[in-house]
């Protein structure tokens, strides 16, 4: 078995840690499996879930014959799209009151404290005002924060400042700080501000990610690479990416669209990926992905990092069902674990539905639940307000009623807090509860699904279900999921969002017409259904959208597959800007530099560029990576060369395969 290089792909979501074996040289997957994914330490999880695979191999597999291990994970947008995130302080250099105000830091994390410090430099990368050093050290010291974002004017063009903030911030506090400089090379400032306080949120859970999964490695006597999916479905080591989490951001859908293409084999389709908290969107044309060249938007947010292009919505297996007003039943985007499964690993939850359907009062509550994350360490705190810290001090590693605990709006309001700070998780029904009423789901088995559902029906209706109604509740959960994947299948196949739109809603409702006139609309491609959930919802899809819906093989751990099977890539963008006078100016990641000659400026670019691509993919982990160089030129209306330049743009890309243990071929 030594002589074939295996390969293992892991994905952690909401619900589930999946893993898969691949043999790199017979391009197969060997064996898949899954395993509920524990928040509270991701290791749990992630160990179970790889033993579990590694034990369906009939001949074994030794941990010397694992080349690599790489994860996917969802971690990074989940927490983006649910707000969750570390305290964070800002310090913006050479930022007007303007443009502080134009990042949206204030408006999107209010509280936040942000610090606009004197410096800067300008379009040339020349220094504008020296940096306030003094002011910026009070500033640090005034922020008890767990990480800094730091962003300055015109640093792509110069780093100086920004550089120096951060070893000011180390030499200090001794936290992370992330520089919006490493995470783009675009001048937008308040956009490249806002993306590196997003990062600097997201620090601590990729860190904790990558300590997880490490210590699964040594639990199971695993030596070799460690590498993470990036939002653009390339791969880095893990070291790189502990520091900037922000480009794991739509990780998870990014290894879905290169494990779907890889599973079936097509060049062209929409991919859908539901899971338990989103369902992801994204396009293959031509066996490419769809990348958003001005960055992934995620939450709300644009952000300044390359990932694919892809549609984001809180749809999943696991999202919170509620009622509205006139009986309307909403799906997400909040997640919450589904009550069949707690009730799988608690069956006292049985106990505690049945008497929520015994009492009159507390409709809202009833079948809602609070508990620690799976797998929590109960000395783990955040910074808590009093009432959160009793409210905590009540919540234990097994179920209880959300209405005996938060009995008052404050209680409800802290206990809201909590979750967002990853401290419990709340559990109450969910689609995944309504497939099991229906008999189109059974991965935990038994009465729960269906005691939560005639709650649900009760508060509805304001009286007690018959099982007529229960299913009939089911089957509207059920539709109105279908109906929300539909739309959203469109709006990707259109490439823009409809809101409302009457055709559009028609079709995905499933009623096939308005007024007197059928309704069609299909996409042009084939939509290939990945996740685990997919088969409960995705033929009535194809129904209502009369398209082709593709399950490929291991569709359920397609995420893994795509973990396991990309490749290192990195670009570098270098600009040779032009005055007219026969002055021309090189900027590039390490700063600027001028030259009287358009022909050597541009020769310069290129150096820079090529030797800046496979530098950064060599630190990724990229194993004898191949270059190919891009230049885009703009001259003047009479030039006859180069010293004619007005402004060109040189893209290097550097790509090749992860470096394995042993570097075995793949």
């Amino acid at each position: 078995m030594t002589s074939r290089t295996f390969l293992i792909g892991v994905d952690t979501g909401g619900t589930y840690t999946d893993a898969a074996v691949i043999e790199a040289q017979g391009h197969r997957v060997l064996a898949s499996a899954k395993a509920i994914t524990t928040k509270g330490d991701l290791a749990i999880g992630v160990t179970g879930a790889i033993r579990a695979a590694v034990a369906k191999l009939p001949e074994g597999l030794r941990p010397q014959d694992i080349s690599l291990v790489s994860v996917s994970t969802t971690l990074a947008t989940n927490a983006v799209v649910e707000g969750h995130g570390s305290a964070v302080g800002v310090i913006l250099i050479g930022f007007d009151e303007a443009m502080a105000e134009r990042t949206g830091i204030a408006r999107s994390f209010p509280g936040v404290p942000i610090a606009r410090i004197a410096g800067g430099h300008d379009h040339n990368g020349e220094e504008v005002r020296p940096l306030d050093v003094a002011a910026l050290g009070e500033a640090i010291a005034a922020m008890p924060v767990d990480a800094f974002a730091i962003a300055g004017a015109f640093a792509v063009r110069n780093p100086a400042h920004e550089q120096a903030a951060r070893d000011l911030i180390a030499q200090v506090t001794g936290k992370p700080a992330t520089l919006s400089t490493e995470l783009t090379s675009a001048l937008d400032a308040p956009r490249r501000a806002l993306t590196a306080v997003l990062n600097a949120r997201l620090i601590s859970r990729i860190s904790m990610l990558i300590g997880a999964v490490r210590r699964s490695m040594a639990e199971l006597d695993i030596e070799c690479p460690l590498m993470i999916v990036k939002g653009d479905g390339t791969l880095a080591l893990a070291e790189r990416v502990a520091l900037r989490p922000i480009e794991t951001v739509l990780s998870g859908p990014a290894a879905s669209l290169v494990g779907a293409s890889w599973l079936c084999g097509r060049k062209d389709f929409i991919m859908s990926d539901m899971g338990g908290t989103t369902t992801d969107l994204g396009v293959l044309l031509n066996g490419r992905p769809k990348v958003a060249e001005q960055g992934a938007e995620v939450g709300g947010w644009r952000t300044m990092v390359r990932a694919i292009d892809v549609r984001t919505v809180g749809l999943g297996g696991d999202s919170a069902i509620a009622i509205g007003l006139n009986g309307i039943i909403t799906v997400g985007p909040e997640r919450v674990a589904p009550v069949a499964l707690l009730a799988a690993r608690y069956p006292e939850v049985v106990a505690m539905l049945e008497a929520d359907l015994t009492d009159t009062e507390g409709g809202s509550l009833h079948g809602k639940f609070v508990l620690r994350p799976f797998g929590a360490d109960r000395a783990a705190t955040a910074e808590l307000s009093a009432r959160e810290a009793e409210l905590l001090a009540m919540v234990d590693d097994r179920p209880r009623p959300i209405r005996k605990l938060a009995v008052s709006s404050a209680a409800q309001r802290a206990l809201v807090s909590l979750r967002r700070k990853g401290l419990v998780q709340t559990g109450g029904f969910t689609p995944s509860d309504a497939a099991h009423v229906l008999g189109l789901q059974d991965n935990w088995p038994g009465p729960a699904a269906e005691l939560a559902a005639r709650l649900m029906v009760r508060f509805r209706d304001m009286k007690a279900g018959d099982a007529a109604r229960v299913e009939g509740f089911c089957r509207e959960v059920w539709s109105e999921t279908v109906r929300r994947t539909a739309h959203v299948i469109l709006e990707t196949a259109f490439g823009k969002s409809f809101g409302e739109h009457e055709l559009v809603d028609a079709v995905s409702a499933g009623r096939g017409a308005v007024g007197l006139a059928r309704v069609q609309i299909s996409p042009s491609v084939p939509v290939v259904a990945v996740g685990g959930p997919v088969r409960v919802y995705y033929e009535e899809v194809a129904r209502r959208l009369a398209c082709e819906v593709v399950f490929p093989p291991f569709f359920d751990v397609a995420n893994a597959v795509g973990a396991a099977t990309g490749v290192v890539a990195q670009a570098v963008t270098v600009t040779v800007e032009g005055d007219g006078s026969g002055l021309f100016r090189v900027m590039g990641p390490a700063g600027s530099s001028a030259f009287t000659s358009g022909v050597a400026a541009l020769a310069a670019a290129e150096v820079v560029a090529r030797e800046a691509a496979l530098a950064a993919a060599a630190s990724l982990g990229a194993h004898d990576p191949q270059i190919s160089v891009s230049v885009r030129k703009s001259l003047l209306p009479d030039a006859v060369d180069e010293n004619g330049l007005l402004e060109a743009v040189v893209r290097a890309e550097a790509i090749g395969r992860p470096e394995t243990a042993g570097d075995a071929p793949l």
